[in-house]
């Protein structure tokens, strides 16, 4: 890994965003679903959750072109499944809705555990994820179009988290994310012919120096080596 590398991925690392989330509601169409986590990636957030129609139509790598490589999509079977584990981390639910106790999506306080919960192109979010959310937020238009594409919409979202967060100096400071979850993207993002070898061969990633260079044992080399042709 070379040194510009490393300080990149570092830098990336440091901006991450933990406790803030998109969650997808049945979102199907590739290239919402490519500029929504493409999106996540460039203001920090680090996981997307989603639901899907079909199991079929879940995103793949090659849909998110790259950017899933740095941001983890987590799916579920079921909407109760989801909203189960975004509750776990202490998330408030914000839901893109047009209703009498929706306020402007820049009046939400973001820099609270926050999943913004997005719905299915054609028909929006369920009545019954819309039951189940904290807040929900409109994107004030004066047009004569009543909504914005899902994915225009989530990055207005994010950015605002973004604004926020960076005022309250969220993006400040050290890493934090869990150690193993740190490690695991410096390796896979600074040594990915080792990470191909590692996952062939069942074997745990190995120890970066400071230098982001492996630090690992014989035995590890000698197990690397041999799942070489």
């Amino acid at each position: 890994m070379s040194p510009e590398r490393l300080a990149r991925i570092t830098q990336m690392l440091n901006h991450r965003q933990p406790e803030l989330t998109v969650f997808l509601e049945q979102v199907h169409k590739p290239h919402n679903l490519a500029a929504i986590v493409r999106t996540a990636d460039a203001v920090g957030v680090s996981d997307v959750h989603a639901t899907w129609e079909e199991k079929a139509k879940r995103l793949s790598g090659s849909t998110a072109t790259g950017s899933q490589n740095w941001v983890n999509v987590h799916s579920y079977d079921n909407l109760d499944d989801a909203v189960k584990e975004l509750r776990a981390q202490g998330m408030q639910i914000i839901a893109t809705n047009l209703s009498d106790t929706a306020v402007d999506f820049r009046e939400v306080d973001y820099t609270k555990p926050t999943a913004i919960l997005m719905g299915q192109e054609k028909h929006g979010i369920s009545k019954e994820a819309l039951a189940l959310a904290d807040q929900d937020v409109i994107i004030p238009m004066v047009g004569m179009c009543q909504s914005l594409n899902v994915s225009v919409a989530s990055a207005l979202i994010l950015y605002e988290a973004q604004r926020q967060r960076e005022l309250a100096g969220m993006y400040d400071g050290e890493c934090r994310l869990s150690a193993d979850e740190a490690h695991r993207i410096l390796f896979e993002g600074g040594h990915p012919i080792f990470t191909k070898l590692c996952k062939e061969k069942n074997l745990p990633y190995p120890p970066l120096d400071e230098e982001g260079q492996i630090d690992a044992d014989q035995d590890w080399w000698l197990a690397i080596r041999s799942a070489k042709k």
